[in-house]
């Protein structure tokens, strides 16, 4: 059974930072990109960020560029957002996402997902 656990948002000013984590169980984790998306109330779920299998390749939409950075270490079936001088449209809940790695690894056809953390940037 695939498990895909987010943790470590929370409340913070804007301006601030939070690191999410996401711990995988139930797959071979080396062989999934792995995506954060995220939903704010009325709205779509968009990708936020993505990372191919090895860690080597990363995508980021642009509302985000030079504020968050995707990470993941294999060793520890995990994958890591960094987010940096977070906007109060930054607030939404955050969801970590994973896609078997024959495909793209930028796609919104992720085969598993989490059930999210939420994040709230306060003005």
């Amino acid at each position: 059974q695939v498990q895909l656990v987010e943790s470590g948002g929370g409340l913070v000013q804007a301006g601030g930072s939070l690191k999410l984590s996401c711990a995988a169980s139930g797959l071979t984790f080396s062989r999934y990109h792995m995506g954060w998306f995220r939903q704010s109330p009325g709205k779509e779920r968009d990708i936020v960020a993505a990372i191919n299998w090895s860690g080597g390749s990363t995508y980021y939409v642009d509302s985000v560029k030079g504020r968050f950075t995707i990470s993941r270490d294999n060793a520890k079936d995990t994958v890591y957002l960094h987010m940096d001088n977070l906007k109060p449209e930054d607030t939404a809940v955050y969801y970590c996402a994973a896609r078997f790695y024959s495909g793209r690894y930028i796609s919104d056809a992720f085969d598993y997902w989490g059930q999210g953390t939420q994040v709230t940037v306060s003005s």
